[in-house]
């Protein structure tokens, strides 16, 4: 799944970037549902495991598939 995070979000203009992107898409294909955020070390859930869920949460989170 291909999902461009919104812009408030993560910033296009982030220095971590593509990074972040390449660590989704990496978790995206091998059927993870979060990765580790290479920034912060947070834990991330991927728009896969967001849009599973149905609906938005309203807790910003960074590849919510309803933000528009």
């Amino acid at each position: 799944m291909v999902h461009e995070p919104h812009a408030s979000r993560l910033a296009r203009g982030d220095p971590r970037r593509d990074e972040i992107l390449a660590a989704h898409a990496a978790a995206v294909v091998a059927g993870d549902a979060t990765y580790v955020d290479p920034a912060t070390g947070y834990l991330v859930l991927t728009a896969v495991t967001l849009l599973e869920r149905g609906e938005c949460c309203d807790q910003g989170c960074r590849h919510c598939p309803f933000v528009r």
